[in-house]
């Protein structure tokens, strides 16, 4: 068995890139540095250059590694202006090659840098572990080329423009998109049962696993990533035995689900706004909210949406209900299914068969 190479994110490349600039501000000019991330482990991230401009700012800049995962960005250099400030804030901006927010929906408010929250976070902990005490930065994001790159991205479609966004939530890229990597998948679900999880929870990401762990105070080893194989992860879990699957995740990836797509990558295939749009029609939808909907630009657009109209939980109840008669179709009804949506903040946005696992763990 090949076992795959994980890479970095954009957003540990730009955060270790502020840091080695920081660094090379105060005389250290080095070509690695180490970096926290948000799941508790440190990055060593290799530095391509470092140099200072003036007595004020210096600049760093990390090459984007990938790993084994199909990815646009490899190879992007991204780089980190950094100027140190005396009122002890950290500011961050984009420049060449990060794009501009221009729809909202998105996790970054309209007219400002495709930095996400995590990212940003990233980079004011990696400043944080270098800078003096009561001294600030402001740090410019930059990714050379990254126009050119956003071009084969959903950025455009997401109404992003001019660059590519600063992504991720883990700071690590997992490999995907390959049979190496489905079969390490299906690996987990063995872990599972080995520890005694014959109900195990199934998640696309990390949205699903952080509510998995919120709503149901399951144990780790019981909760299978899958990625974009939901169909695949399905089918290994009951081949190997598991009579009991809860299928937790974003909406964005669940309400593909409902329309029988079982892999939930954006190049496969994208009908989450024409499922949404003909649930909220069966839940109470007028025309208006229905054409609305479809032109959506995300998926927490579209749930907004159906906020305002008091049409939220019985449209994604339904949704979720869908969902789960596709998931029993196709494992020819061999385990207990059970769907809990939810958006990117966690809360719950609709449920189908949960009531085994809700008064077993609530």
């Amino acid at each position: 068995m090949k076992f795959l190479k994980y890479g970095i994110s954009t957003g540990a490349c730009a955060a270790a890139a502020a840091k080695a600039a920081a660094l090379a501000l105060m005389g250290v000019k080095t070509d690695k540095v180490s970096i926290p991330t948000p799941i508790g482990l440190r990055l060593e991230v290799p530095v391509e250059g470092c140099r200072r401009i003036d007595d004020e700012r210096a600049v760093a800049w990390v090459v984007k590694d990938p790993g084994d995962d199909v990815d646009v960005t490899r190879g992007l250099k991204i780089h980190a202006t950094v100027r140190l400030t005396r009122d002890g804030e950290i500011v961050i901006k984009g420049g060449e090659g990060i794009g501009v927010v221009t729809k909202p929906g998105l996790p970054v408010p309209v007219g400002e840098a495709a930095i996400n929250p995590v990212p940003r976070m990233m980079i004011k902990q990696a400043l944080q572990e270098v800078l003096p005490p009561g001294i600030g930065a402001e740090v410019l994001i930059e990714a050379p080329g990254g126009d050119e790159v956003a071009k084969r991205t959903l950025n455009p479609k997401l109404g992003i423009i001019g660059g590519i966004s600063i992504l991720g939530t883990t700071g690590i890229v997992k490999p995907h998109s390959t049979s190496a990597y489905k079969r390490s998948l299906s690996v987990q679900v063995d872990v599972a049962l080995a520890n005694g999880h014959d109900r195990i929870v199934i998640v696309p990401g990390n949205v699903g696993a952080r509510a998995a762990r919120q709503l149901l105070k399951i144990p780790d080893e019981a909760i299978v990533q899958a990625g974009d194989f939901i169909g695949y992860m399905l089918r290994k879990a009951v081949e190997k035995g598991v009579k009991e699957i809860l299928l937790v995740g974003h909406a964005g990836k669940l309400v593909k689900i409902a329309a029988g797509i079982f892999n939930t990558h954006h190049k496969v295939a994208d009908a989450r706004m024409e499922v949404i749009a003909a649930y909220a029609a069966a839940a109470g939808a007028d025309n208006h909210l229905v054409k609305r909907i479809l032109e959506a630009n995300t998926t927490e657009e579209a749930i907004k949406l159906l906020q305002l109209h008091g049409i939220l939980k019985q449209t994604f109840n339904m949704i979720a209900d869908r969902a789960r008669s596709r998931c029993i179709d196709l494992i020819d009804g061999r385990a207990n299914v059970g769907i809990i949506i939810v958006s990117l903040e966690g809360e719950v946005l609709g449920v189908s068969g949960v009531d085994r696992w809700l008064s077993a763990h609530g």
